[in-house]
């Protein structure tokens, strides 16, 4: 069990399209002492996403009735689907480790509002034209549902300002070194490693 004082909240933002959920997912495959809070969502689960893993998926009225009782730590509606992610959810796993959310800017900040040492990350795409390439290279959606998921993406990557770390999905390999970095240099904060380390820090007297 890790104290919350020392386990890291990251959550990692970006428009449809610019590759969060493949950065998250490799991400995961290799950094073992971190895990994922899986959110809620209306929407249906698109190609193999599976419930429980990529989303819980659920009714309008099952999501209505957990905010409802306060049950979300955040919450937003996007492209016309809400999503939330559960606050237990979120408390449990800060308790075993690092937690990371993969959630849209508006439940990001609600996010930063509620923990305040959160490390928010933004993914933005190298261009418009990569980002429609990528959007119908999924082959998911129809034409008017690409056009307004990048008119969406213009207004959302502004809120990049508003997040801590900023990386440009161009090149896969490179993105995910640099996500990586961001989540290795925020566990040898001094705090945290003071936290996470007491004893070391108790046998040299800095403690």
């Amino acid at each position: 069990m890790q104290d919350q004082d020392t386990a890291n909240l990251f959550v990692l933002s970006a428009p449809s399209g610019a590759g969060k959920s493949s950065l998250v997912r490799a991400l995961l495959a290799a950094d073992p002492l971190l895990g994922v809070t899986v959110s809620h969502t209306t929407r249906a689960p698109r190609g193999a996403e599976q419930h429980g893993r990529e989303y819980f998926f659920v009714s309008a009225s099952e999501f209505a009735a957990m905010q409802g009782r306060g049950e979300f730590l955040e919450s937003a509606t996007v492209h016309g689907h809400s999503y939330g992610t559960s606050r237990q959810a979120v408390q449990a796993r800060l308790a075993a480790g690092d937690a990371l959310l993969e959630i849209d800017w508006q439940g990001a900040l609600q996010v930063r509002a509620a923990f305040p040492q959160a490390v928010l990350i933004f993914v933005l795409p190298p261009s418009m034209q990569a980002l429609r390439a990528r959007l119908a290279g999924r082959g998911e959606d129809a034409p008017e549902v690409i056009a307004q998921r990048l008119a969406n993406a213009r207004a959302e990557m502004v809120r990049a300002a508003q997040f801590d770390f900023v990386i440009i999905n161009d090149v896969f390999e490179q993105a995910l070194r640099e996500l990586q970095s961001i989540v290795v240099a925020q566990r040898l904060k001094y705090a945290r490693q003071r936290a996470a380390q007491a004893d070391v820090f108790t046998a040299l007297g800095i403690a």
